[in-house]
């Protein structure tokens, strides 16, 4: 049985909300799990927090004072510890000024040391059939560089970097801020010297005391067979400089595929779409189709209809592993459509005009089922570029 929310939270009935806020900034304080030291302490915290969702909400409770806990059956609790909720929120405005103490420093300390180099992006152009068959591309790009000036340092020629004085040279400093849990120490980056622990009284004069430079680089990048539109390869080592001693950022090539003229892509398999005219496809044919290997016979048997799909196996994209090797290739689907002339010749009309005359006036209507462009709109779903 649900224990009663009056007696969680240690209010009379008649307690205003005044009292029943300050009942449960108590009782939070004490059994918040991350830093009370009772067995149960999650468990209490959760049955305190889901007492004040409904007392503190003037129609929760009036509902829970008229039927129990069957009034707001599904409207407490839902929050609970952790999950974000309405009453959780109730925590998060009373513990706003402890978390933005524990929290927020956690998230604003940074490593000690020279900061590694940031990472770059540059984007690259490739054709349809590159993508298939793989590639090699020259890029260019910009990215920051040592400073040849002063090799890194930041500090004009015949001088050095000196121990920063507000930090002490630790690249950090140390706030006590006073909150409702106590005293609490928040640790930030060093604002005069950016984490560094050391400034430059004399700064060079090629890099205004940054160390690096901006300059432009040209690189030869491996495009791997099968890759697709919107692609990130990682290139270890090819970003900015980092600092002194520290290691250098990565450069992300992310590569575009231009739109082929009649071949289109669905995950490993390539899609193509011919039309032929009626008699081949009535009376059959053997005909020379397109692949990015070169052309290849088909034949259509007789009778074939529109959205007929021919599968030529092994003519399509390859499978490209996480790891940048391929696991075989895809197909290329030949996808059909039967073209009626709209203008035909005098001699065509007899020929059709006989052909009636043998086949006849009736419809012939087709059963429930996928039709052709229930096919079609199959074929291109999840389409990839």
């Amino acid at each position: 049985m649900a224990r009663d929310y009056y007696d969680v939270l240690g209010v009379s009935r008649t307690a205003d909300k005044a009292e029943i806020k300050s009942a449960f900034r108590k009782l939070a304080r004490e059994y918040h799990p991350d830093v009370s030291k009772h067995a149960d302490a999650e468990a209490k915290f959760k049955e305190i927090n889901e007492a004040y969702e409904v007392l503190s909400d003037d129609d929760k409770r009036a509902r829970y004072d008229r039927f129990g806990h069957a009034g707001v059956s599904g409207a407490a609790g839902q929050g609970g510890y952790g999950a974000g909720g309405v009453g959780f929120s109730g925590f998060e405005e009373i513990f706003e000024e402890f978390f933005t103490a524990f929290g927020g420093a956690r998230q604003q300390q940074r490593r000690r040391g020279p900061r590694p180099g940031s990472d770059r992006r540059a984007d690259v152009t490739i054709t349809f059939e590159e993508s298939v068959f793989g590639t090699q591309k020259d890029i260019e790009f910009e990215r920051q560089e040592i400073c040849e000036t002063c090799g890194g340092s930041g500090a004009a020629p015949g001088s050095t970097p000196i121990k920063c004085v507000q930090c002490a040279g630790t690249g950090e400093v140390r706030q006590v801020q006073q909150t409702i849990l106590g005293s609490m120490v928040q640790v930030t980056t060093c604002p005069r010297c950016n984490g560094r622990g050391e400034t430059v009284a004399t700064p060079c004069q090629t890099c205004k005391g940054g160390g690096r430079l901006r300059r432009k680089t040209a690189l030869t990048v491996d495009i791997p067979a099968g890759v697709r539109e919107g692609l990130q390869i990682q290139v270890r080592g090819e970003g900015d400089m980092g600092e002194k001693d520290a290691p250098q950022g990565n450069l992300y090539v992310v590569v575009h595929v231009q739109e082929h003229e009649y071949f289109k892509r669905k995950d490993s398999d390539i899609i193509l779409e011919i039309s032929i005219n009626v008699a081949q496809a009535a009376l059959g044919d053997k005909i020379q189709v397109p692949t990015v290997d070169g052309d290849v016979e088909l034949i259509v048997p007789n009778g074939t209809q529109t959205g007929k799909v021919f599968r030529l196996r092994g003519k399509g994209i390859p499978r490209l592993r996480s790891d940048g090797t391929n696991s075989g290739r895809g197909d290329q689907l030949v996808y059909v459509h039967v073209e009626i002339p709209q203008k035909l010749s005098e001699e065509q009309v007899q020929l059709f005009e006989k052909l009636a005359a043998t086949m006849g006036t009736g419809v012939q209507t087709q059963r429930n089922g996928k039709g052709f462009f229930d096919r079609v709109r199959e074929m291109f779903a999840g389409e990839g570029g």
